[in-house]
């Protein structure tokens, strides 16, 4: 098996996440990912994070800390999970979101939220087995027309 190494996510990294991405969605990104990334990666106390096989990024989180959001204490929210289809099923977003939980630790985080559709059950299934369950967050929305 290829060794993987975990490291913090960098600017540079944008190009390869959008290509990730795509790569899972079978749909091109658009820019704003890519501003998305370079942004998170300017932010010193966010907890983001990539996986490195043979020097190139094969996997991604992307972890933004806040505080007095709605009322909670500070907090996580993963934001963006992503491994390359050809790289799933090594345990790499497992590592991803381990290490992430580890620096929110570092921080005296308790709270780690995130949002996955309701019929993404791969992804459901996979934030489970990292322990995740409902909150006390309900998701609304509004289209604008």
């Amino acid at each position: 098996m290829d060794q993987v190494m975990i490291r913090r996510l960098l600017p540079q990294d944008a190009e390869a996440i959008k290509n990730i991405s795509s790569a899972i969605t079978h749909v091109p990104s658009d820019l704003d990912l890519k501003r998305m990334v370079v942004e998170q990666a300017g932010r010193s106390d966010d907890a983001s994070f990539v996986a490195e096989i043979d020097g190139e990024v094969r996997g991604y989180i992307l972890i933004s800390i806040f505080s007095g959001v709605f009322g909670i204490k500070r907090s996580a929210w993963i934001s963006l999970l992503g491994v390359h289809p050809r790289y799933m099923g090594r345990r790499i977003g497992e590592r991803l979101a381990e290490e992430g939980f580890r620096y929110c630790c570092s921080l005296g985080i308790k709270d780690v939220y995130t949002t996955v559709r309701w019929d993404s059950t791969d992804l459901l299934s996979f934030f489970k087995t990292l322990g995740f369950d409902r909150s006390n967050f309900i998701n609304l929305r509004k289209v604008l027309e």
